[in-house]
């Protein structure tokens, strides 16, 4: 087998990648937690779910691929400028609403639909909010992070704040996990009842 083939990028993903490259853009989500994502969207039909970190629009556009016609989106960015690209990629997607906002004032505001699947690309739900965050995935759901192996731009002492949230995770008993040393390391937890 070989992961590396990968044969169903979205339509838009090259248009993505061009701007980011573009606009300098440094960080751009894997093609392998893209065909995940995915994946795993397309195993909850009629599905809310939830994105933290919108960035430019890549892992959006794997996620927008696994909808199902009665699904909807959400996306997280608190920087204008990628919000604004986002949105001409993505506005006319009738499932999606991008919100332009502080994601941790986000968090502690919601009070809508838990969710069948969020991924935390972005400091908060991930290194903040995290119990906020995890309250909002519905039993059965997915709570998905990437960047758990050491990455060239992370700044000093990131590696302890990476260890605190993998142990915090673990210890946690409404969740099973799932490690994965891939892409660009992984924890896929699933919520139980």
């Amino acid at each position: 087998m070989n992961d590396a083939n990968i044969l169903d990028k979205p339509q838009i993903h090259a248009a993505i990648e061009a701007k980011s490259r573009e606009i300098g853009f440094t960080m751009p989500s894997d093609l392998y937690i893209g065909t995940l994502l995915k994946t795993l969207m397309t195993s909850k039909p009629s599905g809310n779910f939830l994105e933290l970190g919108t960035g430019i629009g890549l892992s959006l556009s794997w996620m927008i691929d696994g909808l199902d016609a009665t699904s909807k989106l959400t996306s997280v960015d608190n920087d204008p400028e990628l919000c604004a690209i986002a949105q001409q990629f993505f506005g006319a997607e009738p499932r999606l609403n991008i919100v332009c906002a502080d994601g941790t004032e986000w968090i502690k505001n919601y009070r809508g639909e838990a969710f069948d699947l969020v991924f935390a690309d972005a400091w908060p739900g991930k290194y903040s909010e995290i119990e906020e965050i995890l309250a909002l995935v519905k039993v059965g759901g997915f709570y998905v992070i990437d960047d758990m192996s050491a990455q060239p731009n992370w700044p000093a002492g990131h590696q302890d704040k990476v260890d605190g949230l993998v142990a915090y995770l673990e210890q946690r008993e409404d969740v099973n996990l799932t490690k994965m040393n891939w892409s660009t390391g992984l924890i896929i937890a699933a919520k139980r009842a």
